[in-house]
């Protein structure tokens, strides 16, 4: 490997160390179902987010508060802290398409549909609110200092 390639890599290796998220991949949900889910817990405190898809009636739910409690772990054993007393928030959810399933199905007249069963890549980032966290280093100093 060349030195560029392997300084570049190395960067984006220290990069995700300072980022948490999940991912879910090859997920048998068109991706604009996951879409509409995703649109919906974007930008939410974790803890809400993990309510509303809990008591939501589509399938792709279920798919997502799976992936969101992971995210959430994955936090925890990055940082060493617990979540609930961070303001942890979904920051992005990206939804991509994936293969695609192509069946076909008998039509009038001698001919043939075809039936695309799709798809979709999920990526869940989380992220702590600046101010929370300058708050929470704030107290463990002062917690350090009285002890």
């Amino acid at each position: 490997m060349g030195s560029r390639k392997k300084n570049r890599a190395d960067e984006r290796k220290e990069a995700k160390k300072t980022q948490y998220f999940a991912q879910l991949r090859n997920c048998p949900t068109s991706p604009r179902k996951m879409r509409l889910m995703a649109d919906l817990i974007r930008g939410m405190e974790v803890y809400t987010a993990l309510n509303v898809l809990k008591f939501h009636p589509k399938e792709a739910s279920g798919r997502l508060e799976k992936l969101l409690t992971s995210a959430i772990a994955n936090y925890q054993s990055k940082t060493g802290q617990t979540a609930e007393g961070t303001g942890l928030f979904v920051s992005q959810v990206f939804v991509d398409s994936a293969f695609q399933l192509k069946r076909i199905r008998t039509a009038p007249q001698g001919r043939a549909n075809r039936i695309r069963k799709r798809s979709n890549h999920v990526t869940l980032f989380v992220d702590a609110r600046a101010e929370e966290v300058q708050q929470a280093e704030v107290q463990e100093q002062q917690e350090e200092q009285t002890a």
